[in-house]
């Protein structure tokens, strides 16, 4: 019963942050919008419903399966340091391989097809870190699962990780304007909204930055961190000659199995 009661509590904090974000994105934007809104949230609510439900019968048992055996096993990298400082040392493992992961959902074409999708969008708020092709979701378990055996996570370490990722992901692609100097501090550590909006941007040289998803650390020891453009400067999106025909739900979902997967090749110059 307490168990339940728990979970019930947490959907709740998360439901009532996540309407908190987005008020706050609307009250304080960080970009002007380009496209109407109502169209965009309801596509990016489609894929991001259909992702969460491949996330729930494939990645989501398989990482817990992985986390429950490092555990029993004492396994990885959390185990083999120990304590409070193992979890950490996990924690930030698990972070680090997703940075890794991110740079190869660009450099790698097969994975392109499917990030692109993601990338598609011409306006950039929370909705869009649900704006995923549902394959790209399942394409990602091989990684999770070496992810989660590596760093040797139990389910405790695993969850706060995937909690603090999940909440990340949401700050980070709002459309959320901080106050002056909040969001400077704030990318000392973490990844941010202009952080990001960069990373979003059509021009090549500024999407192949940034692409910390949690810990920002990553990209200042990769010297990938940048924060040297303006925000209404950045053109959001794909700059290739299919984009504008797959920010739609139906080509969006099928866009992956109609290009090369060179980014470079739909990238005009």
């Amino acid at each position: 019963m307490g168990v339940r009661l728990g979970k019930v509590a947490g959907l709740l904090f998360a439901g009532a942050a996540v309407g908190i974000l987005l008020a706050s994105e609307r009250a304080r934007p960080l970009r002007q919008r380009t496209r109407a809104e109502l169209p965009r949230l309801a596509r990016n609510g489609a894929m991001g419903a259909a992702c969460q439900a491949v996330i729930m019968v494939s990645d989501g048992p398989i990482t817990q399966t992985i986390a429950r055996e490092n555990a029993r096993s004492r396994r990885g990298l959390q185990h083999a340091i120990g304590g409070l400082p193992g979890r950490i040392a996990a924690f930030l493992l698990m972070d680090y391989i997703y940075y890794l992961w991110h740079v190869a959902t660009h450099k790698v074409p097969f994975l392109w097809r499917f990030h692109r999708v993601h990338h598609v969008d011409p306006d950039l708020d929370a909705s869009t870190a649900i704006r995923f092709h549902a394959l790209d979701m399942l394409i990602s378990v091989p990684m999770r699962m070496v992810q989660v055996r590596l760093a040797g996570v139990d389910p405790a370490t695993h969850d706060a990780w995937r909690s603090f990722f999940l909440g990340s992901v949401l700050f980070h692609h709002s459309n959320l304007r901080l106050p002056e100097g909040v969001d400077e501090r704030l990318s000392t550590l973490l990844t941010t909204p202009r952080m990001h909006g960069i990373h979003h941007s059509q021009r090549p040289d500024e999407m192949d930055a940034n692409w910390s998803s949690g810990i920002s650390l990553w990209d200042r020891l990769h010297g990938t961190f940048r924060a040297d453009v303006a925000q209404q400067a950045i053109a959001i999106g794909v700059d290739d000659p299919l984009a504008e025909r797959d920010i739609a739900l139906l080509p969006a979902l099928q866009a992956p199995f109609q290009t090369s997967g060179n980014r470079d090749e739909f990238t005009a110059s």
